[in-house]
């Protein structure tokens, strides 16, 4: 429900033109779809809610409801302006509550839509859909224009408030962050494959930043112990008896032999 805001262009202005406005008919209903989709491309991009309408099938539905006035105003056979408007809350899903305004004693008209197109802005097409809607609702009875429009729409909020429009109720889109933790659970390290020939564990070594070397261990092979046999008792040689030592014989010396003379 807001003015619009950076689409592209597809309209050539002309220097004098003259602006026209009808209610639109049956056959109407693509062409003033595709120009909402235009309008509202970029205002979807940065709103919580979507602009209604949000399907073309609901759009085309809303012409055969009852209450609801939808207003295209034309330059030659260009739509350069859509307005649509209805004299109470439609829908089960309407925003609006009734008892604001019947505790005020207010008959409001309440402006669903207004879109102009960019080429056209600031050269009165918004004003003049803004008079046609006063007076639409000034010939029904009602006294008060009621539309809704984003926040942080700086540019819709200026015009608005320069035709004497003010703010109702206080209410905005209000968010909180809330600290928790992941639902799914991070990533783990699972082990080595195990070696198909001996079943050779594997240990890995880390070896500089980020970096791994697989290194093979070989399984420890241990002989099987020998069962304990029966002690043989152990057998000892006698010890040999010393013998009697045999007396020593020593050899008589000889005489030295005289010397005579002849």
């Amino acid at each position: 429900m807001m003015p619009a805001i950076m689409v592209e262009p597809t309209v050539a202005p002309e220097k004098s033109a003259e602006l026209k406005v009808r209610r639109m008919h049956r056959r109407d209903i693509n062409r003033a779809w595709e120009f909402l989709k235009r309008v509202f491309r970029d205002v979807h991009a940065q709103t919580v809610e979507y602009q209604r309408p949000r399907s073309k099938a609901r759009f085309a539905e809303q012409y055969d409801e009852e209450g609801v006035e939808q207003l295209l105003f034309e330059v030659g056979r260009d739509i350069v302006g859509y307005a649509e408007c209805s004299f109470e809350v439609l829908g089960d899903d309407n925003w609006i509550n009734p008892r604001y305004f019947d505790n005020r004693d207010m008959r409001p008209m309440f402006i669903e839509e207004l879109a102009t197109h960019p080429d056209f802005q600031g050269r009165g097409v918004g004003s003049c859909m803004i008079e046609q809607l006063m007076h639409l609702a000034r010939v029904r009875g009602c006294t008060h224009l009621v539309l809704e429009v984003a926040e942080n729409n700086d540019g819709a909020l200026s015009f608005y408030r320069k035709r004497q429009f003010y703010k109702l109720d206080a209410s905005i889109f209000l968010a909180k962050r809330i600290p928790g933790e992941p639902e799914l659970l991070p990533p783990r390290r699972l082990p080595s494959p195990r070696g198909q020939d001996d079943g050779a564990k594997r240990k890995v070594v880390k070896r500089g930043a980020g970096k791994s070397k697989v290194k093979t261990k070989a399984p420890k092979v241990s002989a099987p112990k020998a069962k304990p046999t029966a002690k043989t008792p152990k057998v000892s040689a006698p010890k040999a008896k010393p013998t009697a030592k045999a007396p020593k014989v020593s050899a008589p010396k000889a005489k030295p032999a005289k010397a005579t003379s002849p």
